[in-house]
Protein backbone atom coordinates (compact mmCIF):
# COMPACT_ATOMS: atom_id res chain seq x y z
CA UNK A 1 0.00 0.00 0.00
CA UNK A 2 2.89 2.40 0.56
CA UNK A 3 4.24 1.51 -2.59
CA UNK A 4 0.89 2.27 -4.21
CA UNK A 5 0.45 5.43 -2.38
CA UNK A 6 4.03 6.64 -3.62
CA UNK A 7 3.40 5.90 -7.39
CA UNK A 8 -0.07 7.35 -7.40
CA UNK A 9 -0.75 10.45 -4.91
CA UNK A 10 0.50 13.96 -5.38
CA UNK A 11 4.29 15.00 -4.69
CA UNK A 12 2.39 17.50 -2.02
CA UNK A 13 1.71 14.84 0.63
CA UNK A 14 3.12 15.22 3.66
CA UNK A 15 2.53 13.01 6.98
CA UNK A 16 2.51 10.06 4.58
CA UNK A 17 6.76 11.01 4.06
CA UNK A 18 7.55 10.83 7.40
CA UNK A 19 4.89 8.77 9.00
CA UNK A 20 5.43 5.38 6.75
CA UNK A 21 2.69 3.56 8.66
CA UNK A 22 -0.78 2.48 7.37
CA UNK A 23 -3.15 2.47 10.14
CA UNK A 24 -6.09 0.05 10.00
CA UNK A 25 -7.29 0.51 13.80
CA UNK A 26 -7.84 3.28 16.28
CA UNK A 27 -8.97 3.87 19.46
CA UNK A 28 -8.57 6.67 22.11
CA UNK A 29 -4.49 7.41 21.77
CA UNK A 30 -3.88 4.50 20.11
CA UNK A 31 -3.62 3.51 16.13
CA UNK A 32 -2.85 0.06 15.04
CA UNK A 33 -0.89 -0.07 11.63
CA UNK A 34 -1.14 -2.83 8.83
CA UNK A 35 2.23 -4.33 10.24
CA UNK A 36 -0.14 -5.34 13.61
CA UNK A 37 2.69 -2.27 15.54
CA UNK A 38 0.72 -0.22 17.81
CA UNK A 39 1.49 3.61 18.31
CA UNK A 40 0.77 6.49 20.71
CA UNK A 41 -0.60 9.58 18.74
CA UNK A 42 0.30 12.90 19.70
CA UNK A 43 -0.28 14.15 16.04
CA UNK A 44 -4.24 13.57 16.69
CA UNK A 45 -4.96 14.59 13.35
CA UNK A 46 -2.80 17.96 13.80
CA UNK A 47 -4.99 18.44 16.97
CA UNK A 48 -8.51 17.03 14.87
CA UNK A 49 -9.06 14.57 17.47
CA UNK A 50 -9.87 16.68 20.75
CA UNK A 51 -11.26 12.64 22.24
CA UNK A 52 -8.77 10.76 20.90
CA UNK A 53 -9.57 8.48 17.60
CA UNK A 54 -13.36 6.76 17.65
CA UNK A 55 -14.53 7.33 20.98
CA UNK A 56 -17.91 6.43 22.29
CA UNK A 57 -19.89 9.41 22.52
CA UNK A 58 -18.65 10.69 19.05
CA UNK A 59 -19.95 7.02 17.55
CA UNK A 60 -22.69 7.23 19.25
CA UNK A 61 -23.83 10.29 17.99
CA UNK A 62 -23.04 10.21 14.42
CA UNK A 63 -24.85 6.35 14.60
CA UNK A 64 -27.86 7.86 15.92
CA UNK A 65 -28.12 10.07 12.87
CA UNK A 66 -27.36 7.24 10.29
CA UNK A 67 -29.73 5.42 12.20
CA UNK A 68 -32.40 8.13 12.25
CA UNK A 69 -32.86 8.42 8.08
CA UNK A 70 -31.95 12.18 8.46
CA UNK A 71 -30.54 13.74 5.38
CA UNK A 72 -26.37 13.21 5.34
CA UNK A 73 -26.38 16.37 2.84
CA UNK A 74 -28.35 19.78 3.59
CA UNK A 75 -26.57 23.00 2.11
CA UNK A 76 -27.71 25.35 4.21
CA UNK A 77 -31.24 24.37 5.65
CA UNK A 78 -31.63 24.34 9.46
CA UNK A 79 -32.17 20.96 10.90
CA UNK A 80 -32.44 19.56 13.74
CA UNK A 81 -28.93 18.34 14.01
CA UNK A 82 -27.43 21.33 12.68
CA UNK A 83 -29.67 23.53 15.22
CA UNK A 84 -28.01 21.05 18.49
CA UNK A 85 -24.53 21.97 17.10
CA UNK A 86 -25.16 25.98 17.50
CA UNK A 87 -26.55 25.76 20.72
CA UNK A 88 -24.21 23.93 22.13
CA UNK A 89 -21.31 25.58 19.97
CA UNK A 90 -22.59 29.68 21.51
CA UNK A 91 -22.80 28.03 24.74
CA UNK A 92 -18.84 27.32 25.40
CA UNK A 93 -18.21 30.69 23.46
CA UNK A 94 -16.69 33.91 25.51
CA UNK A 95 -19.48 35.62 27.11
CA UNK A 96 -19.05 38.64 25.63
CA UNK A 97 -19.15 37.68 22.69
CA UNK A 98 -21.69 34.73 22.98
CA UNK A 99 -24.82 36.62 23.49
CA UNK A 100 -25.02 38.42 20.44
CA UNK A 101 -23.03 36.10 17.47
CA UNK A 102 -23.42 35.11 14.55
CA UNK A 103 -22.21 32.02 13.36
CA UNK A 104 -21.39 31.58 9.44
CA UNK A 105 -21.11 27.53 8.22
CA UNK A 106 -18.18 27.48 5.54
CA UNK A 107 -16.36 24.95 3.16
CA UNK A 108 -15.11 21.84 5.96
CA UNK A 109 -11.82 23.53 6.34
CA UNK A 110 -10.26 25.95 8.30
CA UNK A 111 -8.42 27.38 5.55
CA UNK A 112 -11.91 28.15 3.98
CA UNK A 113 -13.39 29.80 7.82
CA UNK A 114 -10.22 32.31 7.22
CA UNK A 115 -11.53 33.07 4.03
CA UNK A 116 -14.66 33.77 5.35
CA UNK A 117 -13.49 35.85 7.92
CA UNK A 118 -11.66 38.16 5.73
CA UNK A 119 -14.25 38.71 3.31
CA UNK A 120 -16.55 39.34 5.92
CA UNK A 121 -14.50 42.20 7.68
CA UNK A 122 -13.59 43.62 4.39
CA UNK A 123 -17.44 43.84 3.41
CA UNK A 124 -18.26 45.36 6.89
CA UNK A 125 -15.23 48.22 7.60
CA UNK A 126 -14.90 48.84 3.41
CA UNK A 127 -11.27 48.26 3.76
CA UNK A 128 -9.11 46.15 2.29
CA UNK A 129 -5.76 45.16 4.09
CA UNK A 130 -4.93 42.97 6.80
CA UNK A 131 -2.47 43.06 9.63
CA UNK A 132 -1.23 39.24 10.41
CA UNK A 133 1.93 38.30 12.16
CA UNK A 134 5.60 36.43 11.48
CA UNK A 135 4.82 32.70 11.90
CA UNK A 136 1.66 32.83 11.38
CA UNK A 137 0.12 29.84 9.41
CA UNK A 138 -4.15 30.44 8.76
CA UNK A 139 -4.44 27.90 5.53
CA UNK A 140 -3.40 26.75 2.45
CA UNK A 141 -6.04 29.01 -0.04
CA UNK A 142 -4.74 32.55 -1.49
CA UNK A 143 -6.03 34.09 1.34
CA UNK A 144 -5.27 32.18 4.40
CA UNK A 145 -1.51 31.96 2.76
CA UNK A 146 -1.72 36.05 2.39
CA UNK A 147 -1.80 36.41 6.37
CA UNK A 148 0.64 33.18 6.71
CA UNK A 149 4.12 33.69 7.39
CA UNK A 150 5.80 32.79 4.35
CA UNK A 151 3.87 34.98 1.80
CA UNK A 152 5.20 37.88 -0.67
CA UNK A 153 3.65 40.54 -2.33
CA UNK A 154 0.27 40.56 -0.73
CA UNK A 155 -2.25 43.30 1.04
CA UNK A 156 -1.14 42.02 4.73
CA UNK A 157 1.03 43.84 6.69
CA UNK A 158 3.38 41.69 8.94
CA UNK A 159 4.22 42.74 12.61
CA UNK A 160 6.57 41.28 14.52
CA UNK A 161 4.60 38.31 17.10
CA UNK A 162 6.16 38.25 20.41
CA UNK A 163 8.51 35.40 21.61
CA UNK A 164 10.94 34.60 23.97
CA UNK A 165 13.61 32.20 22.73
CA UNK A 166 14.40 33.76 19.39
CA UNK A 167 12.52 37.35 20.11
CA UNK A 168 12.68 39.80 17.17
CA UNK A 169 13.72 42.61 19.29
CA UNK A 170 16.82 40.01 21.51
CA UNK A 171 15.23 40.68 24.45
CA UNK A 172 12.38 38.47 25.17
CA UNK A 173 9.73 38.09 28.34
CA UNK A 174 7.55 41.36 28.93
CA UNK A 175 10.02 43.76 27.79
CA UNK A 176 10.04 41.62 24.06
CA UNK A 177 6.15 41.75 24.01
CA UNK A 178 6.30 45.80 25.01
CA UNK A 179 8.34 46.17 21.66
CA UNK A 180 6.24 44.47 19.61
CA UNK A 181 3.12 46.05 20.83
CA UNK A 182 4.49 49.64 20.52
CA UNK A 183 5.64 48.29 16.89
CA UNK A 184 2.04 47.50 15.90
CA UNK A 185 0.96 51.22 17.37
CA UNK A 186 3.60 53.26 15.22
CA UNK A 187 2.82 51.18 12.10
CA UNK A 188 -0.97 52.11 13.00
CA UNK A 189 -0.30 55.41 14.32
CA UNK A 190 2.19 56.96 11.88
CA UNK A 191 0.70 58.50 8.50
CA UNK A 192 4.14 57.58 6.85
CA UNK A 193 4.33 54.12 7.97
CA UNK A 194 2.92 52.76 4.15
CA UNK A 195 0.50 50.63 5.70
CA UNK A 196 -3.15 51.97 5.29
CA UNK A 197 -5.89 51.54 8.04
CA UNK A 198 -6.76 47.85 7.21
CA UNK A 199 -10.01 45.87 7.08
CA UNK A 200 -9.13 43.42 10.32
CA UNK A 201 -6.18 41.74 12.52
CA UNK A 202 -5.66 38.01 12.72
CA UNK A 203 -3.83 36.42 14.70
CA UNK A 204 -3.11 32.78 16.77
CA UNK A 205 -3.19 33.22 20.69
CA UNK A 206 -0.64 29.96 20.59
CA UNK A 207 1.00 30.23 17.10
CA UNK A 208 1.08 26.07 16.26
CA UNK A 209 2.89 25.81 12.68
CA UNK A 210 5.14 28.14 13.57
CA UNK A 211 6.58 26.66 16.33
CA UNK A 212 4.20 26.58 19.20
CA UNK A 213 4.82 29.70 20.83
CA UNK A 214 2.15 31.00 23.30
CA UNK A 215 1.03 35.18 22.64
CA UNK A 216 1.53 36.60 26.45
CA UNK A 217 -1.74 37.29 27.99
CA UNK A 218 -0.64 41.13 28.58
CA UNK A 219 -0.01 41.64 24.61
CA UNK A 220 -3.12 40.26 23.70
CA UNK A 221 -4.52 42.39 25.40
CA UNK A 222 -2.85 45.41 24.05
CA UNK A 223 -3.58 44.01 20.76
CA UNK A 224 -7.21 44.00 21.42
CA UNK A 225 -7.33 47.61 23.15
CA UNK A 226 -5.16 48.82 19.68
CA UNK A 227 -7.52 47.24 17.99
CA UNK A 228 -10.60 48.38 19.65
CA UNK A 229 -9.16 52.08 19.75
CA UNK A 230 -9.19 51.97 15.79
CA UNK A 231 -12.29 50.37 14.94
CA UNK A 232 -10.20 47.38 13.55
CA UNK A 233 -11.99 44.14 14.12
CA UNK A 234 -10.00 41.54 15.73
CA UNK A 235 -9.81 37.92 14.04
CA UNK A 236 -8.95 35.12 16.47
CA UNK A 237 -7.91 32.07 14.37
CA UNK A 238 -8.73 29.07 17.00
CA UNK A 239 -8.83 26.31 14.49
CA UNK A 240 -6.20 24.58 16.55
CA UNK A 241 -6.05 25.91 20.11
CA UNK A 242 -9.85 26.03 20.47
CA UNK A 243 -12.04 22.97 22.38
CA UNK A 244 -9.39 22.99 25.42
CA UNK A 245 -6.46 22.41 23.64
CA UNK A 246 -4.51 25.24 25.63
CA UNK A 247 -5.99 24.42 29.03
CA UNK A 248 -9.25 26.99 28.51
CA UNK A 249 -12.17 26.34 26.17
CA UNK A 250 -11.10 28.84 23.68
CA UNK A 251 -7.51 30.12 23.93
CA UNK A 252 -8.68 33.76 24.31
CA UNK A 253 -9.74 33.22 27.63
CA UNK A 254 -6.39 33.17 28.79
CA UNK A 255 -6.34 37.04 28.25
CA UNK A 256 -9.97 37.82 29.47
CA UNK A 257 -10.49 39.36 26.02
CA UNK A 258 -13.35 38.67 23.49
CA UNK A 259 -12.40 39.40 19.80
CA UNK A 260 -14.43 40.23 17.22
CA UNK A 261 -14.10 37.19 14.96
CA UNK A 262 -13.58 33.82 16.12
CA UNK A 263 -12.22 31.01 13.41
CA UNK A 264 -13.26 27.42 14.01
CA UNK A 265 -12.42 24.44 12.71
CA UNK A 266 -10.92 21.03 13.63
CA UNK A 267 -11.71 19.75 17.11
CA UNK A 268 -15.41 21.21 16.53
CA UNK A 269 -16.03 18.29 14.19
CA UNK A 270 -15.33 15.60 16.66
CA UNK A 271 -12.77 13.90 13.80
CA UNK A 272 -15.13 15.07 11.01
CA UNK A 273 -14.74 17.66 8.73
CA UNK A 274 -16.55 21.23 9.63
CA UNK A 275 -15.28 24.85 10.10
CA UNK A 276 -17.23 27.71 11.10
CA UNK A 277 -16.57 31.73 11.47
CA UNK A 278 -18.50 33.37 14.62
CA UNK A 279 -18.83 36.76 15.09
CA UNK A 280 -19.99 40.10 16.36
CA UNK A 281 -23.47 40.56 15.22
CA UNK A 282 -23.27 44.29 13.98
CA UNK A 283 -20.47 42.84 11.18
CA UNK A 284 -23.35 40.51 9.64
CA UNK A 285 -23.37 42.77 6.46
CA UNK A 286 -22.97 40.39 3.76
CA UNK A 287 -25.34 39.82 1.00
CA UNK A 288 -26.63 36.51 0.45
CA UNK A 289 -23.70 33.81 -1.15
CA UNK A 290 -21.74 36.31 -0.55
CA UNK A 291 -19.34 33.09 0.84
CA UNK A 292 -20.99 30.07 0.22
CA UNK A 293 -20.08 26.23 0.00
CA UNK A 294 -21.66 23.27 -1.27
CA UNK A 295 -20.07 21.10 1.70
CA UNK A 296 -21.64 23.95 4.75
CA UNK A 297 -23.91 21.53 5.85
CA UNK A 298 -22.46 18.51 7.22
CA UNK A 299 -24.62 16.39 9.10
CA UNK A 300 -22.39 13.97 10.66
CA UNK A 301 -19.71 16.16 11.48
CA UNK A 302 -22.50 18.50 13.42
CA UNK A 303 -23.52 15.65 15.39
CA UNK A 304 -20.23 14.39 16.00
CA UNK A 305 -19.19 17.90 16.98
CA UNK A 306 -22.23 18.38 19.26
CA UNK A 307 -20.94 15.57 21.65
CA UNK A 308 -17.51 16.47 21.65
CA UNK A 309 -18.04 20.19 22.58
CA UNK A 310 -20.59 18.50 25.18
CA UNK A 311 -18.26 16.08 26.17
CA UNK A 312 -14.93 18.29 26.81
CA UNK A 313 -17.28 20.75 28.74
CA UNK A 314 -19.26 18.48 30.92
CA UNK A 315 -15.89 16.65 31.96
CA UNK A 316 -13.90 20.01 32.51
CA UNK A 317 -10.78 18.32 29.76
CA UNK A 318 -9.77 21.93 29.29
CA UNK A 319 -8.84 21.89 33.20
CA UNK A 320 -7.51 18.33 32.67
CA UNK A 321 -5.13 19.97 29.95
CA UNK A 322 -4.05 22.47 32.01
CA UNK A 323 -2.97 20.29 34.67
CA UNK A 324 -1.52 17.85 32.78
CA UNK A 325 0.11 19.94 30.52
CA UNK A 326 2.13 21.81 33.36
CA UNK A 327 3.27 18.41 34.41
CA UNK A 328 4.72 17.57 30.94
CA UNK A 329 6.08 21.22 30.59
CA UNK A 330 7.81 20.70 34.01
CA UNK A 331 9.10 17.00 33.23
CA UNK A 332 10.39 18.53 29.49
CA UNK A 333 12.47 21.47 30.64
CA UNK A 334 14.01 18.67 33.75
CA UNK A 335 14.65 17.07 30.30
CA UNK A 336 16.28 19.63 29.11
CA UNK A 337 18.77 20.42 31.66
CA UNK A 338 21.20 17.12 31.18
CA UNK A 339 19.84 17.24 26.80
CA UNK A 340 21.75 20.22 25.48
CA UNK A 341 20.63 19.93 21.94
CA UNK A 342 16.92 20.86 23.64
CA UNK A 343 17.05 24.57 23.13
CA UNK A 344 13.39 24.88 24.53
CA UNK A 345 9.98 23.78 25.90
CA UNK A 346 6.94 25.59 26.03
CA UNK A 347 3.38 25.72 25.32
CA UNK A 348 0.01 26.05 26.91
CA UNK A 349 -1.77 23.11 28.30
CA UNK A 350 -1.35 19.75 25.62
CA UNK A 351 -0.06 21.75 23.29
CA UNK A 352 3.33 22.00 23.68
CA UNK A 353 6.59 21.97 21.13
CA UNK A 354 10.19 21.12 22.18
CA UNK A 355 12.88 23.15 20.24
CA UNK A 356 16.24 21.13 19.23
CA UNK A 357 19.45 23.00 18.05
CA UNK A 358 22.99 22.92 17.54
CA UNK A 359 24.30 23.67 21.12
CA UNK A 360 27.67 23.81 19.39
CA UNK A 361 26.71 26.61 17.20
CA UNK A 362 26.75 30.21 17.50
CA UNK A 363 25.25 31.78 20.43
CA UNK A 364 26.38 29.06 23.27
CA UNK A 365 27.51 31.75 25.77
CA UNK A 366 31.52 32.18 27.01
CA UNK A 367 30.90 29.19 29.72
CA UNK A 368 30.11 26.95 26.93
CA UNK A 369 26.64 26.15 28.50
CA UNK A 370 23.30 26.19 26.08
CA UNK A 371 22.11 28.96 25.56
CA UNK A 372 18.72 27.98 26.54
CA UNK A 373 17.40 29.13 30.02
CA UNK A 374 15.80 26.78 31.82
CA UNK A 375 13.56 28.73 33.68
CA UNK A 376 14.41 26.88 37.15
CA UNK A 377 14.37 30.00 39.41
CA UNK A 378 10.83 31.00 37.79
CA UNK A 379 9.52 27.36 38.92
CA UNK A 380 7.20 27.50 41.62
CA UNK A 381 4.68 24.87 43.26
CA UNK A 382 1.18 25.40 41.36
CA UNK A 383 -1.82 23.45 43.43
CA UNK A 384 -1.11 20.28 41.99
CA UNK A 385 2.16 20.32 43.43
CA UNK A 386 3.51 20.39 40.27
CA UNK A 387 6.42 23.21 39.16
CA UNK A 388 4.71 25.08 36.44
CA UNK A 389 8.33 26.09 35.16
CA UNK A 390 8.19 29.27 33.25
CA UNK A 391 4.89 30.65 33.27
CA UNK A 392 4.77 34.31 33.50
CA UNK A 393 2.64 36.90 34.77
CA UNK A 394 1.05 37.25 30.62
CA UNK A 395 1.02 33.68 31.16
CA UNK A 396 3.44 32.30 28.19
CA UNK A 397 5.21 29.05 28.93
CA UNK A 398 9.00 29.11 27.91
CA UNK A 399 11.73 27.95 28.52
CA UNK A 400 12.93 31.89 28.33
CA UNK A 401 16.13 31.10 25.85
CA UNK A 402 16.63 34.59 24.80
CA UNK A 403 19.38 35.23 26.31
CA UNK A 404 17.82 36.95 29.23
CA UNK A 405 18.29 37.11 32.71
CA UNK A 406 16.33 34.12 34.49
CA UNK A 407 12.91 36.33 36.30
CA UNK A 408 11.66 38.66 33.38
CA UNK A 409 8.74 37.06 33.51
CA UNK A 410 7.81 37.50 36.77
CA UNK A 411 7.94 40.97 36.69
CA UNK A 412 12.20 41.48 37.13
CA UNK A 413 14.13 44.23 35.92
CA UNK A 414 15.39 43.43 32.61
CA UNK A 415 18.40 42.50 31.74
CA UNK A 416 20.96 43.21 29.42
CA UNK A 417 21.00 39.93 26.73
CA UNK A 418 24.16 37.42 27.64
CA UNK A 419 23.95 35.55 24.88
CA UNK A 420 21.34 33.93 21.61
CA UNK A 421 19.68 31.24 21.27
CA UNK A 422 21.55 28.12 19.45
CA UNK A 423 21.14 27.86 15.56
CA UNK A 424 18.34 25.41 15.02
CA UNK A 425 19.04 21.88 14.50
CA UNK A 426 16.35 20.55 11.61
CA UNK A 427 18.06 17.56 10.57
CA UNK A 428 18.06 16.53 14.06
CA UNK A 429 14.09 17.20 14.63
CA UNK A 430 13.89 14.48 11.67
CA UNK A 431 15.87 12.09 13.59
CA UNK A 432 14.16 12.33 16.57
CA UNK A 433 10.68 12.14 14.62
CA UNK A 434 12.08 8.78 12.88
CA UNK A 435 13.21 7.58 16.03
CA UNK A 436 9.89 8.43 18.11
CA UNK A 437 8.03 6.38 15.16
CA UNK A 438 10.61 3.37 15.95
CA UNK A 439 9.66 3.40 19.48
CA UNK A 440 5.91 3.32 19.04
CA UNK A 441 4.76 7.47 19.48
CA UNK A 442 4.00 9.98 16.59
CA UNK A 443 4.86 13.18 16.96
CA UNK A 444 4.77 16.14 14.50
CA UNK A 445 7.55 18.85 13.30
CA UNK A 446 6.79 22.33 12.89
CA UNK A 447 8.49 25.77 13.86
CA UNK A 448 10.47 28.22 11.49
CA UNK A 449 12.88 26.04 11.01
CA UNK A 450 11.38 22.89 11.21
CA UNK A 451 13.24 21.99 14.26
CA UNK A 452 10.21 21.90 17.08
CA UNK A 453 8.89 18.34 17.50
CA UNK A 454 4.92 19.50 18.33
CA UNK A 455 2.78 17.31 21.10
CA UNK A 456 -0.71 17.17 19.86
CA UNK A 457 -1.91 14.51 22.64
CA UNK A 458 -5.83 14.01 22.77
CA UNK A 459 -7.89 15.61 25.91
CA UNK A 460 -8.68 12.17 26.86
CA UNK A 461 -4.63 11.17 27.16
CA UNK A 462 -4.15 8.87 30.59
CA UNK A 463 -1.21 9.77 33.28
CA UNK A 464 0.03 6.70 31.99
CA UNK A 465 -0.03 7.24 28.49
CA UNK A 466 1.91 10.56 29.29
CA UNK A 467 4.27 8.71 31.30
CA UNK A 468 4.94 6.61 28.38
CA UNK A 469 5.22 9.37 25.65
CA UNK A 470 8.02 11.18 27.70
CA UNK A 471 10.14 8.00 28.18
CA UNK A 472 9.46 7.26 24.63
CA UNK A 473 10.57 11.10 23.57
CA UNK A 474 13.49 11.29 25.75
CA UNK A 475 14.96 7.91 24.68
CA UNK A 476 14.19 9.02 21.07
CA UNK A 477 16.23 12.65 22.05
CA UNK A 478 19.13 11.05 23.38
CA UNK A 479 19.47 8.32 20.28
CA UNK A 480 19.38 10.72 17.52
CA UNK A 481 21.86 13.21 19.78
CA UNK A 482 24.06 10.28 19.93
CA UNK A 483 23.79 9.15 16.38
CA UNK A 484 24.00 12.97 15.02
CA UNK A 485 27.17 13.40 17.23
CA UNK A 486 28.73 10.91 15.66
CA UNK A 487 28.30 11.27 12.19
CA UNK A 488 29.35 14.94 12.55
CA UNK A 489 32.22 14.14 14.55
CA UNK A 490 32.85 11.42 11.65
CA UNK A 491 32.29 14.11 8.80
CA UNK A 492 34.85 16.81 11.02
CA UNK A 493 37.74 13.52 10.70
CA UNK A 494 36.91 12.42 6.95
CA UNK A 495 36.98 16.76 5.87
CA UNK A 496 40.04 16.86 8.05
CA UNK A 497 41.73 13.95 6.18
CA UNK A 498 41.00 15.35 2.80
CA UNK A 499 42.79 18.59 3.48
CA UNK A 500 46.52 18.86 1.80
CA UNK A 501 49.22 18.71 4.36
CA UNK A 502 51.31 21.09 4.02
CA UNK A 503 55.30 21.65 3.27
CA UNK A 504 57.25 21.62 6.17
CA UNK A 505 59.07 24.51 6.69
CA UNK A 506 62.66 24.76 6.53
CA UNK A 507 64.57 24.36 10.00
CA UNK A 508 66.99 27.42 9.27
CA UNK A 509 67.50 30.82 11.15
CA UNK A 510 64.34 32.07 9.24
CA UNK A 511 62.27 29.55 9.73
CA UNK A 512 63.56 28.20 13.38
CA UNK A 513 60.78 28.04 15.86
CA UNK A 514 61.58 29.98 18.92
Amino acid sequence: MLRRQSARESAARTYARALPIVPVRARGMTIEGADGRRYLDCLSGAGTLALGHNHPVVLEAIRTVLDSGAPLHVLDLATPVKDAFITELFRTLPPGLADRARVQFCGPAGTDAVEAALTLVRAATGRTGVLAFTGAYHGMTTGSLEASGGAFDVRVARLPYPQDYRCPFGVGGDRGAELAARWTESVLDDPKSGVRRPAGMILEPVQGEGGVIPAPDTWMRRMRQITADRSIPLIADEVQTGVGRTGAFWAVEHSGITPDVMVLSKAIGGSLPLAVVVYRDDLDVWEPGAHAGTFRGNQLAMAAGTATLAHVRENRLAERAATLGAHLLGRLRHLAEDIPCIGDVRGRGLMIGVELVDPEGEGADPDGEGAVNRGDSECGDSEYGEAECGESKHGEASGRGSGVAVGVGRGAPDAVPARGPHPAAPELAVAVQRECLRRGLIVELGGRHASVVRLLPPLTITDEQAAAVLDRLADAIEAAARNHAHRTHQHDKDQSNQRPRQAPKPRGRAGRSR
